[in-house]
């Protein structure tokens, strides 16, 4: 059959091509195809986020995000030089800029401690203004490891690499059926075409839910769009930020709140906020898509979620709609900053799973269906944790597939 492989991966992010690669790696030779309904790669959450690469410090110590990050970060920076693609290890400060936030900070030193965060410290105040100057706190954790990068560029030596492998890549290939029995998986798209594998594994991102449950998977989490919005600091005030400056973040959600992210182009960006929307791909926020409203609002999930977390929403609502809100947030730790500093900046939607009970899925999650392997959940830090995550990803196919 023309269209038989013995690998079909289904996302041309940079988890689902980190994890293509990994295949090629380990079984050279095999036939593998990567499909996408975008026309081309990194299109959605790869190419609409700010760039970081994660050092450990926030993930539970044990869970897959803290383990993988820590060793998807070494992966990155290594990949990087490797294939001449600018990567700096800017470092980062997260600031506690009162004595009600050192309880936070207190748990983050210790979870970053337990991860084996490479060459993290607490510094106290004067040492803040030594690293950065128009920055105050009473006390922060600074990060030599965290830094930047593009991540889009990366994905596109990724599809290099797989093609070098002799992978295939589909792009303008939505899947809209899959049916799989004990032998083979076949996906259909565009047209009636079809593919048929001995395996799939599907890294799909914003609608990871949907294809798992086409393929007879619980619907159980579900996928639940987040739209985070940037400002862009102007040019000509760029000098306030050396390197990354965050606060200290609500350890019960999993969101790290408006930071400052200087960019591997120049620039420096603030943000992002968190604002449920109407579409999975709502980088406008005109855009509302009926199936994907349907699809949020008949899970109880988001029922639940949003009965506990209301007044959480209506301060996101707030800086989604005020330039001034969202200055004042990082006046507390970089005083010279106003609204005036700041010029619209990009967007991004985060692929959210909720799970049925309204809690907010934190750690990555890797399950099965006959014939196939789904990434259910894959938020941050799974651009920095790609390379290490597509190891575990692969094992999971290796054992499960074969």
């Amino acid at each position: 059959m023309p269209n038989a492989y013995d690998r079909v991966v289904v996302g041309a992010g940079i988890l689902g091509l980190a994890v293509a690669r990994e295949i090629l790696r380990r079984r050279p030779g095999s036939s593998l195809v990567v499909v996408d309904q975008a026309a081309a790669v990194a299109a959605h959450q790869t190419s609409h986020n700010s760039g970081v690469i994660h050092a450990g410090v926030y993930y539970t110590p044990g869970s897959l995000k803290a383990r993988l990050c820590v060793q998807g970060a070494a992966l990155m920076y290594e990949y990087c030089e490797r294939h001449g693609i600018e990567a700096n290890r800017i470092g980062k400060l997260i600031i506690a800029t009162d004595a009600s936030e050192l309880p936070g900070l207190d748990e983050l030193e210790r979870r970053a401690l337990a991860n084996g965060v490479p060459g993290i410290r607490r510094i106290d105040a004067d040492e803040i203004k030594a690293i950065e100057p128009h920055a105050i706190g009473v006390a922060a954790l600074h990060s030599p490891n965290t830094g930047i990068v593009d991540f889009a560029k990366v994905c596109e030596q990724l599809a290099a690499d797989v093609r070098r492998a002799g992978g295939e890549l589909r792009l303008g290939w939505p899947v809209q059926d899959v049916r799989a029995n004990a032998r083979e998986i076949r996906l259909t798209g565009p047209g009636g075409d079809e593919i048929a594998a001995a395996g799939a594994v599907f890294c799909a991102g914003l609608w990871a839910d949907r294809l798992a449950i086409k393929a007879g998977a619980s619907p159980d989490p579900r996928i639940v769009p987040f739209r985070g919005s940037y400002l862009e600091l102007k040019p000509e005030r760029r000098g306030l930020v050396s390197g990354l400056i965050y606060p200290v973040p609500d350890p019960a959600l999993p969101f790290l709140g408006v930071h400052l992210t200087p960019q591997v182009g120049g620039g420096v960006v603030l943000g992002p906020s968190a604002l449920l929307v109407g579409a999975r791909d709502a980088y406008d926020l005109a855009t509302v898509r009926r199936s994907d409203l349907v699809d949020t609002f008949r899970w109880p999930g988001t029922w639940r979620m949003m009965s506990k977390w209301w007044r959480t929403g209506l301060h996101e609502l707030r800086l989604a709609a005020s330039r001034r809100a969202f200055a004042s947030l990082a006046a507390r730790y970089v005083p010279g900053l106003t609204a005036q500093d700041m010029t619209p900046g990009f967007a991004g939607v985060r692929a959210q799973a909720v799970g049925r009970d309204g809690k907010l899925v934190d750690d990555f999650v890797i399950s099965r269906t006959p014939r196939a392997v789904h990434v259910r959940n894959a938020p941050s830090p799974a651009a920095t944790s790609s390379l290490a995550l597509a190891g575990q990803i692969a094992d999971t196919a290796d054992e499960h597939l074969a």
